[in-house]
């Protein structure tokens, strides 16, 4: 499911005297005045005068997975900077977006008389009503909930995903599901469950390139998480953008934990789920497969996931 690698935050000598992120204190005043008119578009409700700089950004503002991707993709727009998936954990505060973007945007700056150096590339519209929309490589990528119009979609999406990628998913190497099968994947109850498509703008028409969902249990407590990306897109960042999405949804409905049904032989899939804090388990029913496992609840003296 992805990292995506890190940029390069060097930044040009003879600024000793700047602030720490290197940006002079002009830059950082308008890279603070967008990201609180960002935050300020996202959520509108919030007194932008109170926000603390140095307590948790999301929690102050009430942001949850969807605004957080929003606010990214805003900021994008505004200041044409992308934050790769693996800087996330570096924006906790108020001060750290904004000491984070403007180093970015003093490091781009100093590399922008380089052959390599490129525009930044527009999204073709903004994101429909809940969906989020961010740049993965040189296509725009949105992600948004699955729904009852994509049985054609979904169905589309499972005969072109590759016969390895189809038995890890479905445990079936069939190109066709049957129309109940169907059914069920795009008619989801979103009271306990969650299902999103990753789509592209291919030849004038939408293309389903990954798709993420969970359900929860009979116990209403836990959930239990299945993933799939046509092969081209491994590797992207994709997985990793839509396990994220997971987690921090069920985490936010109050659910404990979550779980997934790996084989034993998909060694990306694993080395994803360690890298975000799933426990890989034995799978008591079958020896092809794995259990991971992650907690969702910080429980006290403990870290989150633990």
């Amino acid at each position: 499911m992805y990292k995506v690698a890190s940029g390069d935050l060097a930044l040009p000598a003879g600024r000793e005297s700047t602030p720490p992120g290197g940006e002079t204190a002009v830059e950082r005043e308008e890279v603070r005045k967008a990201v609180l008119a960002a935050i300020g578009t996202i959520a509108p409700g919030v007194d932008l005068r109170r926000i603390a700089t140095d307590r948790p950004l999301r929690e102050q503002v009430g942001l949850d997975s969807m605004d957080w991707l929003n606010l990214l993709d805003a900021l994008a727009e505004r200041l044409s900077i992308e934050v790769p998936e693996s800087d996330y954990d570096r924006l906790g505060t108020l001060d750290a977006v904004i000491d984070y973007l403007a180093a970015r945007g003093t490091a781009r700056a100093a590399q922008s008389g380089r052959p390599d150096a490129r525009a930044p590339v527009s999204p073709p519209a903004p994101a429909p009503p809940g969906a989020v929309r961010r740049r993965i490589g040189t296509a725009w990528v949105t992600v948004r909930p699955i729904g009852p119009d994509d049985v054609a979609l979904e169905s589309e999406f499972i005969g072109r995903l590759s016969d390895e990628a189809r038995y890890q998913r479905f445990m079936t190497t069939v190109r066709v599901l049957p129309p109940a099968k169907l059914h069920a994947l795009t008619h989801v109850d979103p009271q306990r469950d969650l299902a999103l498509a990753a789509t592209v703008i291919r030849d004038g028409r939408e293309q389903m390139v990954g798709a993420a969902r969970y359900g929860a249990d009979a116990s209403g407590t836990g959930c239990e998480f299945a993933i799939a990306l046509l092969d081209a897109w491994h590797g992207s960042g994709l997985a990793g953008w839509l396990m994220r999405m997971l987690i921090d949804s069920a985490r936010r409905r109050g659910l404990a934990s979550m779980e997934g049904i790996v084989l034993a032989t998909n060694r990306r899939m694993l080395e994803l789920a360690r890298q975000l804090g799933f426990r890989v388990m034995p799978d008591v029913h079958a020896r092809e497969t794995v259990r991971v496992v992650r907690l969702l609840q910080q429980r006290a003296g403990t870290a989150d996931g633990v």
